[in-house]
Parts: structure tokens; sequence; C-alpha cells
């Protein structure tokens, strides 16, 4: 209680810590001389002490608070470790306050740091008078207002320690020295200490370290699965092995070492190599967490399960060959209920059997077209009496269809009427024009084989030197239109048809050509009868008509065509191949009627500036087989002007179009005159002469 101290050269102390290592702290000596006291605080332990009676230590402080009075210094009564207090402590050290006069109480805890500053601003408050008065506050409530200033100084120390601690590597030491001039570091340093600072920045290591080893961990196991089927695709090899034994197994592998590494100390997520980013083989312990053996189950049970799907597509398989209600041609839908059963649908979705039953079908359809081709030509003499380039009658069909009825390999097709009636005209056809293109073995056919391996083991002269290849990748394809009212347009399509090959294709002069035609009776500003689609590029156009009513449709189908594309870049109706043609029906080849119709055919097609095909040199009878020969001449010219408009398209002038188109051809000279260019035939022809690719003879020039 003694108010004047005298305490020369004596060091102040902040912490015990200082205890015996004062040189390691900055050294601060009190004042020199006698030191004066200006007040008091009186500190009452509230907590539950071992062999302490606090009634006691309550007339202790009672005694002492009377010498304190004595000295009529200021006294503010200090409640220390609150955060411990026991109630009853707590309220009679209150109650001895109130017997006092003046006696102000403050509930502290200095663990918690709670008060601590309030108790001495408070005697310093009664020391000063010019002070403001501290407010004292109620310890729990100090203590909400303490944890909430923590706890929002501990998420801005949070939020600075993940923006500057980026990975699991960094050190206290060297983050701490980053963060000390950061007001987020100062104040929760201030608050909670250095400790726990250090603490919390453990923590976020240990959280980045562990997402990091979660981040390769799932790595590892995204990359198991593929390793496995690289290793053991087999089930037979690892079925019956136990882990173990699978594990000998994989080491024995020679790529094994491609896909896992085996580390010398165990687990792998303990050791350096979590941090080896240039590695990303598996560790080979990792097999023995539970993640990885789901993972080798999931192998295993994939590869038994393909195993079983295999079994059903082959078991599937052998039971169409085996049923005996699998014909040629019948719908999926009819045969579905008599192969199919409960295990099929088990294990394979419906979409897979319709795939095999579908190319199990086309199997048995082109088995049973070839036995048909046989029986056609075992029967030959039935198709010897049909007029040369005639369909045959209803009669006719009906006389062949009840000779071969009763035939098996008739029967096959029932499910396909159509095609087999399409394999019988094709076969009068073949007897009564025995050619390569009419071969009923297609492109297997002797003579054509002979044509292509002579093209591609012996080169032409012109092919020796070519001046200016012009690849052209869709030149062995042919987009055809026919237009035409009424049915024509639909019925010249399947005639066509008739005359290809099974696969769609067309042989001309030898080669063979993929030949695509587009039937359009309607308006063709309609997208559904436009000319050309995003798929169908056309190279000509067929227009037939057999009435002024049917020729008025050509013309108006034409001219709106034209018109749909013109002003745009690719307007490629202007430039399209035409061929006019007048069809008929059989027995109507004269009169007035079939004379005027070819003279307005011959007028439309001058103004069309496009060929016209009269029934007699067309062969376009409506009604009757088409002339192949004739159809193949039409198809060929077609082919000449798309290669024509190639050349022109890749040359600057005529004269070199025609050099060009000279030295493509043999000893073929082109003409091609621009309209309305004024070039004289010999300025065009004297470089043609002059092309070594070209050498004609003496009279060529004349016949030119």
């Amino acid at each position: 209680a003694a108010t004047k101290l005298a305490s020369a050269e004596k060091l102040m102390y902040f912490c015990t810590d200082q205890l015996g290592l004062e040189q390691d702290f900055e050294q601060k000596q009190m004042p020199d001389g006698k030191l004066p006291v200006d007040g008091f605080l009186l500190c009452v332990d509230v907590s539950r002490g071992m062999n302490r009676n606090f009634d006691e230590q309550l007339k202790f402080v009672s005694n002492l608070y009377n010498q304190l009075a004595k000295t009529k210094k200021p006294v503010v009564v200090v409640l220390t470790k609150c955060d411990e207090g026991v109630e009853r402590y707590i309220r009679d050290a209150h109650a001895f306050a109130l017997g006092k006069k003046n006696l102000q109480v403050v509930e502290t805890s200095a663990r918690s740091n709670v008060n601590v500053e309030l108790a001495f601003s408070t005697l310093v408050q009664l020391v000063d008078k010019s002070r403001a008065k501290a407010k004292i506050i109620p310890y729990f409530e100090a203590l909400k207002q303490q944890s909430q200033q923590i706890a929002a100084a501990k998420d801005k120390y949070e939020w600075l320690v993940s923006r500057i601690v980026k990975s699991h590597n960094e050190a206290w030491p060297n983050v701490s020295r980053k963060m000390q001039p950061a007001p987020e570091y100062q104040d929760y340093v201030y608050l909670e200490g250095t400790q726990k600072a250090k603490k919390l920045f453990l923590q976020h290591v240990q959280r980045l370290k562990q997402e990091h080893i979660e981040r390769r961990r799932r790595m590892y196991l995204a990359l198991l699965p593929q390793a496995l089927d690289a290793l053991v695709p087999e089930l037979d090899e690892i079925d019956h092995l136990s882990r173990a034994k699978a594990e000998k197994l994989l080491e024995a592998k020679p790529d094994f070492h491609k896909w896992f590494v085996v580390l010398e100390e165990t687990p792998w997520d303990a050791t350096s190599h979590v941090d080896n980013a240039d590695s990303e083989r598996i560790p080979f312990d990792l097999l023995e967490t539970p993640a990885a053996e789901q993972l080798y189950e999931a192998h295993l049970e994939k590869l038994r399960n393909e195993r079983k799907r295999a079994e059903m597509r082959r078991a599937f398989r052998e039971n169409l060959e085996s049923s005996p209600f699998v014909t040629p041609g019948k719908p999926w839908e009819e045969a579905r209920s008599f192969i199919m059963n409960e295990d099929f649908y088990l294990w394979l979705e419906e979409s897979v059997y319709m795939d095999i039953y579908g190319k199990h079908q086309k199997q048995l359809i082109d088995k049973a077209k070839e036995d048909f081709q046989e029986l056609l030509l075992e029967y030959s003499e039935l198709f010897y009496e049909l007029e040369l380039d005639a369909k045959p009658s209803k009669e006719k069909m009906g006389v062949i269809q009840e000779v071969l009825g009763e035939e098996q390999r008739f029967k096959a097709l029932q499910k396909l009427q159509a095609e087999r009636d399409a394999l019988i005209l094709k076969h009068i056809h073949f007897v009564y024009h025995p050619t390569k293109e009419t071969c009923p073995s297609c492109g297997a056919c002797v003579d054509a084989r002979v044509e292509q391996l002579l093209g591609s083991r012996f080169v032409r002269p012109a092919e020796r030197h070519p001046r200016n290849p012009l690849p052209d990748s869709n030149v062995d394809r042919i987009n055809l239109v026919i237009l035409g009212k009424d049915g024509l347009a639909r019925e010249l399509a399947n005639e066509i048809r008739a005359l290809c090959t099974n696969d769609d294709k067309f042989v001309i002069e030898g080669k063979m050509y993929e030949l695509s035609l587009r039937p359009i009776e309607g308006n063709v500003r309609l997208p559904v009868n436009a000319f050309q689609t995003p798929t169908f590029q056309p190279h000509g156009c067929l227009c037939l008509y057999n009435s002024k009513e049917s020729l008025s449709y050509v013309v108006e189908s034409i001219e709106k065509s034209r018109e749909s594309t013109l002003g745009r870049r690719d307007n490629h109706a202007a430039q399209l191949p035409l061929a006019l043609a007048l069809v008929n029906k059989r027995g109507d080849a004269g009169g007035e009627t079939l004379q005027s119709l070819v003279q307005q055919g011959q007028q439309i097609a001058s103004k069309l500036q496009c060929v016209f095909l009269e029934p007699s040199s067309a062969g376009l009878g409506y009604g009757r087989n088409i002339n192949e020969k004739q159809i193949g001449q039409v198809l060929k010219a077609l082919l000449d002007s798309k290669r024509n408009l190639n050349l022109l398209g890749s040359t600057s002038g005529p004269k070199e179009a025609a050099a060009a188109a000279a030295a493509e051809a043999d000893l073929r000279i082109v003409m091609c005159l621009m309209c309305g260019d004024p070039v004289s035939a010999e300025e065009v022809l004297l470089p043609i002469l002059q092309a070594p690719a070209c050498r004609p003879s003496p009279g060529a020039a004349g016949a030119v």
C-alpha cells in the first residue's frame, strides 16, 4: 500500500518470458529515484482454487482495501479469471464493493483478453478527472464483443494467408515477414498473439497439402482403369487370381513401368513423390487403397459383362441363322417375337439386336438375289419370245411368275416383290443387250475388269506429260435432275435405276459412275422440289413432256429455277446443261398432235439453248424400255459438259481453256468460244496445234 517507491536502475518487465532472457528483449528501465504511486488495482481471483477458501480470501481483500483507503488514492477492484469464475464468488465480490463508497468493479480475463484495458483506463480516469469516464461492461457482454472482434480479425487474417500462401511448401518465417506490414496480420496478432497466427498458417498449409494430395490421387485413380485395360485386357488372365497374385502379374508385364512406379518409401502420400510433378505414373502402393480396389473390381466386372454381351450377340446370331422364321426382307417388328427372349433384353439394348438383324438380313437378301439370278439363268427360255427393247406385258410377267413360282429361290424373295421384279427386268435387258454394262455380275464382270486393268497398267500419251492437271474429286459421280409432270419423271427414274447395278452405279465407256437421280414433278420454288439442295449439286437436267401442259410446266420450272438463283455467286442453274425430250406412249408415234409437240419442243429447246431429243432418237418412250446406249450417250454428254465447266472455271480465257482441253485428250481438239468474245477461230486453233501434247496429222487442221 506504499505510495512512494524507490526504483533506481530496475528493468521494466512486460511478461514472464523475459525472466532470465533479458538480453533478448527490449530493455527499458524504471524511472530513476522515487516513484510516486497514483492509484491501485485491487485484483480478486474469482476462480475455484485448490485448498482455498474464498471467504478467507475476501477477508484479506477487505483488510487490504482498508489499508489502501488510508492513502486517499483511487482504487478499482478487478475480478480476474472470470473465464473460469464461480458465480457465487463474483456475486460476493460485487457485494463487497457495494459496501464501499464509489468503489468500481471490472470483470476481466487475461487469458481471453477481456476488459484488461478497461481496468486500467477506469483507474486512469479516476486519477485524471479530465478524461472521459469509461463505460464498465460486464464480462459476458464484453466476451461476446471480443469474440465478434476476434472472429472478424480471424476472417481477414485467413483471407490474407490464402492470398499470400499458394503452396503447401511455404515456411512460417518467410510468410510472417511478408505479412507483417499488413493490417490484417497486425490486428489478429494484437488480439490473439503470434502463436495462434502461426497455428492458422500451419492449418492452411496442411489444407493445401491435403488438396494437392487429393488432386494427385484423383489423377492416379482416373488413370488406373486405362492402365488395367492396357496391361490385363483379357478376363482369363485375372478372373480367378487373388489380389496379391494379380499384382505380381501386373509387375511381370512388359509395359508395367510405363504405367506404375514402385516407391522405396510408402505410403506414397507421405513421401516426396507427391511433389514430383514430372511423373504421372501411378504409385504401386495405391492399389492397396479401398478406392483402387473398387476400380480393380469394376475392371473385372466390366470384362465379365463384355464377355457376357459377346456371348449374347453370338447366341443371337446363331438364333437368327437357325430360325426358320427369319426370311429375306422380313421386318424386325415381325421377326422380333420369334427370336427374342428375356435373357437377350437383360444384356443388350434392342438397337444392338436391330443392327445385328439388319446385317444378317443384308446377307440373306444378297444370297437370295444371287440364287434368284442363277434361277433366271436356268430358265432362259422363258425370255426368248419377248420383243426387242420391250417390257414384258402383264400376261407374260404372269407366265414367268407362274413358272418360277414353285421354285424355292423365287419364294425366298416373297417379301421383296419390287426388287424381284426389278431383277427380272434387268435380266431381260441383259438377255437382249449382253454387254459388260448390263452384266448381272456388275463390277465383277470379266470384260469390265479387263478394261480396268488395262486402264491402270497402260498410260495414255497425254497423261505422260500432263500440262495442267485439273483434279476433280467429284468427276466419278453424276447428279441428274429429271423434270416432268404427271408421273413422267418418276417413271423414267425407275427405268434408269433398272439399268443400274445394285449399288446405283452406271457404266460409261468402261468406267463406273455413281448415278444419283432427283425426279421433280411439283413447284420448283418449294424447297422439297428445288434443283439444288445442301446434299445434292446437280450436273444436268433432263426435261420430259408429252403434252402442251407438261411442256409449259417444264418451261415455267426452268425459268423459276433460274430466277431463284439470279444474282447469286453460285448461279449454278444458269449454267446447268439441259436436254428436252418428248416421250409418248407406245402406239402413239404419229399424227398431227405428235408432229405439233415435236415442233413446239424444238422451239422451246432453241429458246432455252438446250438439246432436243425426239422419241425416235432418244429412246425415251413412255411405257417402253429405254435404249441403254442412248441413255449412256445422254449421260456422257452431261459428263463432258461437267468437265468443260471445270476447265473453263480453271483457265483465264477461251484460248487457255481450249489448250487445256486439248492437252487432256489424246488427239481430240476442243474449241471453246465464249459468247460475245470477239475472237476468231484461227486465234483459238493455233495455240492448240502448237501444243506438244497434240500432234495432228497434216489433214487434221482442215478437218477441224
